[in-house]
């Protein structure tokens, strides 16, 4: 799969929560042969600006693909990978049409 990743961040305020979605990420860039380095951040007003409002947030390429506290590495990966293609975000309310549809 080519790699299109510029950027995997995960932005939190530093709970257990964000550590786990970070560990995640990077486990699921490890498996995905991803040489990206999965960056985490505690600029929570940096999570603002991109329009959510659930935290931790990971970003793929600076736009929301996940929120919210997730123990799911396949979801994680998946998310990872829909940023590989330029597909969608899993992100309520992420999308244009207000839904989690993934239409980005």
């Amino acid at each position: 799969m080519e790699n299109k990743i510029r950027s995997i961040e995960v932005i939190g305020a530093g709970c257990a929560g964000c550590a786990k979605l970070h560990d995640l990420a990077v486990a699921a860039a490890k498996e995905l042969d991803i040489d990206t380095k999965v960056e985490y951040s505690d600029d929570v007003q940096r999570g603002l600006a991109m329009g959510v409002v659930q935290f931790p947030v990971l970003a793929v390429n600076g736009r929301p693909a996940l929120t919210g506290a997730i123990s799911d590495l396949k979801k994680v990966k998946r998310a990872i990978e829909k940023g590989m293609i330029g597909g969608g975000s899993e992100v309520s309310g992420c999308c244009p049409c207000g839904g989690d549809c993934g239409c980005l």
